[in-house]
């Protein structure tokens, strides 16, 4: 496709580019442009200004129509697969969150795959749930150590100061607690147990020398940092924060880079290709199709960072077929779109506990507990199957929700209506999936989109390894409880499909070798050696935690690598 741009070729030239502003793009951008580097940010959503375009962040829960729930007719008709986690397609945030009926992708095999996604500018970063851990060595050796998937080409020695820090400028708040398997950050002061916490995590310290209940660890602010309010306990998060609270692109990394004169931003551009001289064996820029006019344009840059999340990276890769690579740019391994991974959870088990009736708490703690990894790490070896979990969850009280559906009037319903419920206490499984080969995504193009472009064809499920874990997930749930002293516990397994976990990663992943993998341990594209892939995408194996945190520490390190390699005249 040739530009039909009226700019001239000067005008669309930059020093570098990055594709989508998410957590990753977002990190991408500041680097790059605190270095010195003109950066043009292209995200195929519109604009989202921080707090003017937070349009709900304010309203009380009266001023929704129905709750803020969304007719089954709606649902229906544009958001089918959004739904599927319960809680996105509502009043309150769904305007972050895409139509599939304007966004459609295809489940091949009648295997079921959640992409949830958000096409603004800030992308997830708005909406996400911004539990923050390090992965450690237990992590990045196990692929070498069991034998799936291949050898990630980095440990944790790699990483660790960038992990310092991201974390010193994101803000994370957090526990230090000196586990090998879950390294301590750079912490904040730690929000506040309620007392059944307090309770289950002394009486799980005194029951188990393997496992520890700690407060979650989340890029949510305690204290004033870097310019931004500590959080208020509204627990509004995915409404865009207006105090700037937690962690986003908006209220984070995107007004850093703009604060140095480099950064331009241009919303409404779907990036399709990147664009790539043979003989350089370099790229040269990125085409998009303007979502609004649907022009062609070209923009050129010396480096390329593409960070639109797993999905769209791997599919921009996929769709840039120059000669030399025509099953897609740095695919010489055939590793693109292979080896989807996601976090396998909705597993583990709630219980009741008498006592404390006296004890209640203030505000809407947007955060929960943590019980970190505590099987196969060497003492504990579960001959079942690899790899392990946590579980995320907490205790809570009930309130006037328990007397919804009871018969009552007058001052006796009054009075019901006011009376704290009982306590309870959550273990929600979050676990690690293999990278599968056959867990894979492709292009589909005999389904094009309304710009043109092939549609998204998945072919996922999680598979015996994954089963097994979930078993575990139940049964250690229930164990934790029963020796805190839980009645009436419950496990559950409640219905999971990949992606649920909103972790996509894979489908581009780093490696020692390119016959192996789509990028090295800088994240550059073998063969393309000025393109950089730092989301979802290049992620190798996918441990058990949270994966944002990780995304953030390699975006910098590998916008350093960029700046001083083009600063020696490498790139």
């Amino acid at each position: 496709m040739s530009n039909i741009n009226g700019k001239s070729k000067a005008e669309r030239t930059y020093d570098a580019i990055v594709v989508g502003s998410g957590i990753s793009g977002g990190w991408a951008a500041k680097e790059l442009c605190e270095k010195g580097l003109k950066t043009i940010v292209l995200d195929r959503g519109r604009d989202v200004k921080h707090i003017e375009d937070y349009p709900t962040a304010n309203k009380d829960p009266w001023e929704f129509k129905f709750g803020g729930k969304i007719s089954q007719k709606e649902i229906d008709e544009h958001y089918p697969k959004q739904n599927r986690t319960g809680y996105t397609v509502r009043a309150q945030h769904k305007h972050f969150f895409v139509k599939d009926s304007e966004h459609p992708y295809n489940e091949i095999n009648e295997k079921r795959f959640d992409w949830i996604r958000g096409y603004q500018v800030g992308g997830r970063s708005l909406v996400w749930g911004r539990q923050c851990y390090r992965w450690s060595d237990y992590d990045f050796e196990a692929n070498m150590k069991d034998g799936h998937g291949v050898d990630w080409p980095i440990r944790y020695k790699d990483i660790a100061s960038w992990y310092s820090y991201v974390e010193k400028f994101a803000g994370i708040s957090g526990q230090s607690e000196g586990l090998p398997q879950l390294p301590d950050s750079e912490f904040l002061p730690p929000m506040d147990y309620n007392c059944i916490e307090k309770h289950v995590r002394s009486r799980v310290k005194e029951q188990f020398n393997d496992r520890i209940v700690t407060i979650g660890r989340t890029a949510h602010l305690t204290v004033p940092h870097n310019g931004r309010g500590q959080c208020q306990s509204r627990n509004r998060c995915m409404r865009g924060c207006p105090y700037g609270a937690y962690f986003s692109s908006q209220s984070s990394t995107l007004p850093a880079a703009e604060k140095t004169g480099n950064l331009t931003i241009r919303p409404f551009s779907i990036a399709t290709e990147v664009m790539y001289d043979k003989e350089t064996g370099k790229a040269t820029g990125v085409r998009i199709i303007d979502k609004e006019t649907k022009e062609s344009i070209e923009y050129y840059a010396k480096v390329v960072f593409l960070c639109a999340s797993a999905v769209a990276s791997t599919s921009i890769l996929m769709q840039s077929k120059p000669e030399g690579h025509e099953n897609g740019l740095g695919n010489e391994s055939g590793a693109l779109g292979k080896y989807l991974m996601d976090h396998h959870f909705k597993a583990g088990a709630r219980a009741e506990f008498d006592g404390f009736e006296d004890q209640y708490f203030v505000g809407r703690r947007p955060n929960g507990t943590y019980v970190p990894r505590f099987r196969n790490l060497g003492g504990d070896t579960n001959k079942d199957y690899v790899r392990g979990f946590g579980y995320q969850g907490g205790g809570s009280r009930g309130g006037w929700h328990q007397v919804a559906e009871e018969k009552g009037f007058g001052a006796d319903l009054k009075k019901a209506v006011q009376a704290p419920g009982g306590w309870t206490m959550n273990f929600h499984g979050f676990g690690e999936t293999l990278p599968y080969e056959d867990n894979f995504m492709q292009l589909n193009y005999d389904k094009l989109d309304s710009w043109g472009l092939p549609t998204v064809d998945f072919n996922t499920e999680i598979k015996e390894n994954e089963m097994k874990m979930r078993e575990d997930m139940k049964a250690s749930a229930k164990e934790m409880l029963e020796a805190a002293g839980g009645k009436n516990i419950q496990t559950y397994d409640d219905k999971y499909g990949v992606g649920l976990g909103i972790h996509e990663m894979g489908t581009a992943r780093m490696g020692r070798n390119r016959k192996t993998s789509v990028l090295n341990g800088n994240n550059q594209v073998w063969g393309a050696e000025n393109v950089f892939v730092t989301d979802g995408a290049c992620m190798t194996s996918a441990s058990c935690v949270n994966p944002s945190l990780t995304y953030m520490a390699l975006t910098a390190r590998a916008a350093d690598f960029a700046a001083k390699a083009l600063k020696s005249g490498k790139l």
